[in-house]
């Protein structure tokens, strides 16, 4: 491959978010029309939190929570984990493994989001990058 393929060359542009009040049950909502597996909670431009399907199993399902009665806010995982969008796609692969999560919030000066990027995203469109990615598929902890 020639160059270096960066972020903004690989993640997904539009990003489904909510603002930190959004009830859960609308968070599902948003996930489910548009079939996929994360929500990015936003305040301004600025993202402060994510919330994936995961979380919605571990913190609302799993203990039997209403969803109609919980914000974003209170099961969002924060902080969250960003990568500049002129960072290359290796730098991204590695810092998922290092953080162990499969996806990045991709920004532009430090705190505008632009973009996400995901384990999928790479393997996809970059298949020689799963030699550095294969470790987050190994079973154990990761947080998103």
């Amino acid at each position: 491959m020639a160059g270096i393929l960066l972020v903004r060359d690989v993640m997904t542009k539009d990003v489904r978010v909510v603002r930190p009040d959004t009830s859960v049950k609308e968070v599902v909502a948003v996930m489910n029309k548009f079939d996929i597996g994360s929500v990015v909670v936003v305040q301004g431009e600025r993202p402060v939190g994510i919330i994936t399907e995961r979380d919605v199993l571990k913190r609302i399902v799993e203990p039997c929570l209403a969803p109609e009665t919980l914000t974003a806010r209170q099961v969002m995982t924060s902080p969250v984990v960003t990568i500049d969008e002129n960072a290359s796609v290796n730098e991204a692969a590695r810092l998922m493994v290092k953080k162990r999560v499969k996806r990045l919030l991709v920004t532009r000066n430090n705190d505008q989001l632009v973009g996400i990027i995901t384990f999928t995203d790479i393997v996809a469109k970059v298949p020689e990058m799963l030699s550095i990615l294969e470790e987050l598929v190994r079973p154990h902890a990761r947080k998103y």
